[in-house]
């Protein structure tokens, strides 16, 4: 069976030290260092993602775009990329996953996601101004 948003919120909600609310279309998940993800249901899958900083606050964006690029393997079911919100152009950290896959994993997706943003900023910070 397919994971939908309500049994999603459920599941997630049993995590201690996450706050989770229904946001239109997804959810907002906000862990106990103030940092929120989004998640969502589309198709056949689960979409995890979080902003990373601005494409403003970038000081060459081309290099980073590289250096994302030759590292972002490195770190493990997160990957970065580029989203614009209300026009404005953002880094940002997502995972995917099947939309059956278990408890256990959708819950190990949102984890990883928030273990990996500290480690992106930290590799990413000479980048930024």
């Amino acid at each position: 069976m397919a994971w939908e948003l309500e049994s999603l919120s459920k599941c997630l909600s049993s995590h201690d030290s996450w706050t989770v609310n229904a946001d239109g279309e997804c959810l907002s998940i906000t862990n106990e260092d103030g940092l929120d993800a989004y998640l969502a249901v589309s198709g056949d899958q689960i979409v995890v993602e979080t902003l990373l900083f601005a494409t403003d606050a970038v000081k060459d964006v081309a290099a980073l775009n590289e250096q994302v690029l030759r590292t972002h393997q490195f770190v493990p079911l997160t990957t970065v990329a580029v989203t614009t919100i209300d026009g404005q152009d953002y880094y940002m950290a997502f995972g995917a996953l099947s939309a059956r896959s278990s408890e256990e994993s959708v819950i190990f997706e949102v984890e990883t996601l928030f273990a990996n943003v500290p480690v992106f900023l930290q590799a990413y910070a000479e980048y930024l101004n």
